[in-house]
């Protein structure tokens, strides 16, 4: 039998990327054979991935000591292990990246020190590029107020942008005007911009974790029957509506004038990324936010849990711009029963900035608490 997950670009032109990254799935063939047997055409990391790994294994003990030996600071040891993990991630997706050059990609986040004021961002970003150099780089910005004009300067730069913390469609919107922005002013100072590539990563799952709590208190509080018959059937819905009113808006863009003069000098279109596509809810289906958001011209980013469940069940079929009239429906029915969307994507946005600080707060000080027993132990 074909693997469903092989299948997604084979038949439907979504590019399916792994959302998990530590040394030992490197060094043992691990990722190469997410490659070479499941289709995955992308990396993405983030800090908490390389945090679990760093304190509950020896993967990063080697390279540690040599840090710490040589006198690199507790606070810059992440950063190392980082580059080397994700250059040579680069390296293990490079055939992809040469065959397409819209695939084949690893990202990498700024540091939340940097990712809340416009300029820090930018210099972060360049600095990441230039420290890892490969091509297939992507580095990932935060969609808040700073970070969005820093993805334009990004772009004109020639900086490879993973968009991420991306929730409402009215974030979106100016993601894509950030994006054009950055390739009209290259194009304006005649460099190259055939050899871009950016990403705009949309969260899903958490959006239906977030409106289905509201939806469950307001079933609490209502006795009349139809009123609930609409809410019970608004629940598991909302961030798959989200989703397609996205791609709607991704399609219009980029099939306008305005993109079409830019494609001509070569720039390619800023895919949608579906992220958190793990299914938190044991109610829905494990591959829930995969079926449902599949179409052309789409990634999706999957933890490997859910790799297992789509290479095992998984269904392939166009879904993403099917029934978008209900997906409309489905958003303004929420709003009728009281719940903002708005409300919603504002705080989960808020809460996503919180939680990257706090990963990367605690990635340093696992990483520093692993450099010092490690040099206790050689000292004894």
């Amino acid at each position: 039998m074909a693997n469903p997950m092989v299948e997604l670009f084979a038949q439907q032109q979504q590019s399916p990327w792994l959302d998990f990254i530590r040394r030992n799935m490197i060094e043992d063939g691990g990722l190469a054979r997410y490659v070479a047997d499941d289709g995955i055409r992308g990396v993405t990391a983030n800090p908490t991935i390389f945090e679990k790994a760093i304190e509950a294994g020896d993967d990063y003990d080697v390279q540690i000591a040599e840090l710490v030996r040589t006198g690199v600071p507790p606070r810059d040891l992440f950063e190392q292990l980082a580059i080397t993990d994700i250059r040579h991630a680069c390296d293990i997706l490079r055939p992809v990246f040469d065959q397409a050059r819209s695939d084949g990609f690893v990202s990498i986040e700024v540091s939340p020190e940097k990712a809340f004021e416009t300029q820090p961002t930018v210099d972060e970003a360049k600095r990441w590029w230039k420290a890892i150099d490969r091509p297939n780089l992507m580095v990932k910005i935060p969609a808040t107020d700073a970070g969005i004009p820093a993805i334009e300067e990004c772009i004109a730069a020639g900086v490879n942008i993973n968009i991420t913390l991306l929730f409402a469609v009215e974030y979106y919107e100016r993601v894509m005007e950030a994006y054009l922005r950055g390739l009209e002013r290259r194009a304006e100072a005649r460099e190259d911009i055939a050899g871009l590539n950016s990403v705009a990563s949309f969260f899903v799952s958490r959006v239906d974790t977030s409106a289905d709590k509201r939806i469950e208190a307001k079933l609490a509080a209502a006795s009349d029957a139809q009123q609930r018959a609409k809410l019970e059937g608004l629940r598991g819905t909302v961030a798959v509506a989200n989703a397609k009113v996205a791609y709607r808006r991704f399609r219009e863009v980029f099939a306008g004038e305005r993109f079409r003069k830019l494609q001509s000098a070569g720039a390619r279109i800023q895919r949608p990324l579906w992220a958190s596509t793990g299914t938190k809810n044991p109610a829905y289906s494990d591959v829930k936010y995969i079926e449902e958001l599949i179409g052309p011209d789409t990634v999706n980013t999957m933890p490997p849990q859910t790799i297992d469940a789509f290479r095992d069940h998984g269904v392939v079929r166009r879904t993403i711009d099917a029934d978008y009239d209900g997906a409309l429906q489905v958003l303004a029915d929420l709003e009728a029963e009281g719940i903002s969307l708005t409300e919603i994507t504002d705080e989960l946005q808020r809460d996503g900035v919180e939680a990257f600080s706090k990963s990367f707060d605690q990635i340093t000080a696992t990483t520093a608490a692993k450099a010092e027993k490690i040099r206790q132990a050689s000292a004894a």
